[in-house]
């Protein structure tokens, strides 16, 4: 990356306030949004689920068509952790879609497009997403409904206008090794603004992920890649107007020191290469009607014991959407999670702990994870408590919690699934020597190795994307 991206992506990220509209008027937008588009989800049957069916053989849930996503089920082989197998449903969607903003420099700031966008799982309906996110299915329209808007921005791109290309995974545990494009695309065009859409700075759209379930999953990755560069001049002077020994200062210095690390990447990789080489993960498909402690009625598949999640059958109707009705199937959480970062200053640089983690439908064993991930069970349980460093992210004092905001899964999937993401800051006297399957890295580093493809899981890069850097206090 050039350091002039660097330096575009900096000044956006320190700009709060906007050359279009201010964060407070984008918040009434998306309420007035949310007011006047109509929304209606309703439950159904699997067997009235329009263009779904089971296969016969399998079990399986597929779309008619072959295209979008199915619900299979895995069986699941590991020496990693207390459970060797197990089995269980899982969403396959072998395409790689598309989670897309469109940049443009407006009064000589990095402003991105973004969309008020509506899913059938979103807990408050409207959220604010990248300026295009679609499937495979979706963009080629197989739905054989309209195109969606600005598609061609990304289709069409050239290389110089790429600021951001990567691939990334999606939840390791409910997908079977899914990944999405994260792209933005600078442009020099003045393209007419839909009134679903709206110009925001970087700074702006991390002030709303301070707020409960605003901006969504897809937009949190795309914004988690986006680097800064290395330590400069330059970047000292821009950023000095922030407040001297600040957090957010002290972030940022995290981001561009590529010198001061506890760890080389050398070091980093070697570790993971060990424990991906230590132990190994087989996954094998099978058909739904092969998993003993599931349970497929017409209304839900679900786990005997309700644990885990289910999977819901639902018809929706939105207005605003390239397809106007069509059903499909859901999956809905059996209670809300945590996914937590614990940080600490190491050698004057902040480090964040994070955890090699192994779920089902990794691509390569392990993905770096934040350092307490509880999604699939009570992390309020007396079980969970063991789990660790679980014990001082609950305990933590208000003045360590530095980030804390219920954020919601992708929509489009999940039904009303919603983690507790916090920050929290460590003493001095927090071990430094952690379990083998953690590691201390700074935010430069797990901005280098998100530049690759499937290091970060999902919930290490929500939380990432969330890290401000300007002194404005949160709304």
């Amino acid at each position: 990356m050039s350091p002039s991206k660097g330096i575009l992506f900096l000044q956006s990220i320190l700009n709060v306030q906007g050359a279009v509209q201010s964060t407070d008027d984008v918040v009434q937008w998306l309420e007035e949004r949310n007011r006047s588009v109509k929304v209606h989800i309703e439950p159904t049957r699997f067997s009235a689920l329009r263009n779904w069916k089971f296969q016969p053989a399998t079990g399986n849930l597929i779309h008619e068509s072959g295209k979008f996503f199915s619900i299979e089920g895995v069986h699941v082989h590991t020496d990693w952790g207390a459970l060797p197998t197990w089995k269980q449903p899982v969403i396959n969607q072998p395409e790689i879609g598309f989670l897309g903003a469109l940049a443009k420099e407006i009064d000589g700031v990095l402003h991105f497009l973004m969309q008020a966008k509506i899913e059938p799982g979103n807990v408050n309906n409207v959220q604010l997403s990248p300026t295009l996110q679609a499937t495979r299915s979706n963009y080629t329209q197989v739905h054989k409904g309209t195109k969606p808007l600005y598609l061609d921005y990304f289709l069409s791109c050239r290389p110089a206008d790429v600021l951001l290309d990567q691939l990334q995974s999606e939840q390791g545990a409910r997908f079977l090794r899914k990944r999405n494009r994260n792209i933005i695309v600078k442009t020099t065009d003045d393209p007419p603004v839909d009134e679903n859409f709206r110009w925001l700075t970087l700074g702006q759209i991390i002030e709303l992920m301070h707020r409960d379930n605003t901006v969504n999953m897809d937009a949190r990755t795309v914004v988690s890649g986006i680097p800064f560069g290395d330590y400069s001049s330059a970047v000292v002077e821009l950023s000095s107007s922030m407040s001297q020994g600040s957090i957010n200062t002290d972030l940022l210095h995290s981001a561009l020191d590529h010198e001061s690390a506890l760890h080389s990447i050398d070091d980093i990789l070697s570790w993971l290469a060990r424990l991906k080489s230590t132990y190994f993960l087989d996954v094998k498909p099978i058909g739904l009607n092969e998993i003993e402690d599931w349970s497929v009625t017409d209304e839900k598949i679900h786990h005997v014991e309700d644990r885990f999640f289910s999977i819901l059958p639902v018809e929706v109707e939105i207005e605003n959407r390239e397809v106007a009705t069509w059903a499909q199937p859901l999956l809905c959480p059996a209670q809300e999670g945590i996914c937590a970062f614990v940080i600490k200053k190491i050698n004057g640089l902040y480090h964040f702990l994070v955890q090699a983690k192994l779920e089902c439908g990794n691509h390569d064993v392990f993905e770096l994870a934040p350092t307490v991930q509880c999604l699939t069970g009570n992390y309020r349980s007396a079980a969970s408590q063991k789990l660790p460093f679980l014990e001082y992210v609950l305990n933590a004092p208000k003045n360590r919690i530095i980030y804390e905001a219920l954020q919601s899964e992708e929509g489009g999937r999940f039904y009303h699934e919603q983690n507790r993401n916090m920050i929290v800051t460590a003493p001095a006297s927090f071990a430094e020597q952690p379990p083998d399957n953690y590691l201390w890295m700074s935010l430069n580093q797990l901005k280098t190795f998100l530049k690759f493809n499937n290091y970060l899981n999902i919930q290490a890069r929500s939380l990432i994307a969330a890290i401000q850097f300007s002194t404005k206090a949160p709304a």
